[in-house]
C-alpha cells in the first residue's frame, strides 16, 4: 500500500501523521485490497471559522477510486469524521464485490440426479 500524506498551508507534524496512520488501520483491517492512499490536510481562509480545517482522502482500490472530504473547526475532528465516512464507503464497496447470490439447495440436487 502506497501512502502519501501532504498538507497545504500547514505542516504535517509527526503527531498528525501518526494519528492518520492509526485511523487508516481501521480501514485496512476491514478491506485489505487497498492499492494507494493519498491524504491531504489543509487550512483554508474562509469566513466560516467552523469549516476552516479540511481533510481529504483518495483511496485507490482494485477497480475503483474512493474520494472523501470533510471540514471542521478542529483538524483532528475532521480526520475522525473523514475516516468514518471512508469506512462506510469501503464497507459498501466490499459488500458490492461479494457474491450474495447462492444457488438454492433444491436446484443443486436436481442437477445432480
Amino acid at each position: 500500500m502506497n501512502l502519501t500524506i501532504s498538507g497545504h498551508h500547514l505542516e504535517v507534524t509527526p503527531a498528525l501523521r501518526e494519528y492518520v496512520l492509526n485511523k487508516l488501520e481501521r480501514i485496512t483491517r476491514h478491506f485489505d485490497q487497498v492499492v494507494d492512499v493519498s491524504v491531504l490536510l489543509r487550512v483554508e481562509n474562509l469566513r466560516e471559522k467552523d469549516r476552516r480545517q479540511k481533510a481529504e482522502v483518495t483511496l485507490h482500490v482494485k477497480g475503483r477510486d474512493i474520494f472523501v472530504e470533510q471540514a471542521n473547526e478542529d483538524l483532528y475532528a475532521a480526520i475522525d469524521e473523514l475516516m468514518d465516512k471512508l469506512d462506510r464507503q469501503v464497507m459498501r464497496h466490499k459488500d458490492r464485490l461479494q457474491d450474495h447470490h447462492h444457488a438454492a439447495a433444491k436446484r443443486m440436487e436436481v442437477g445432480l440426479t
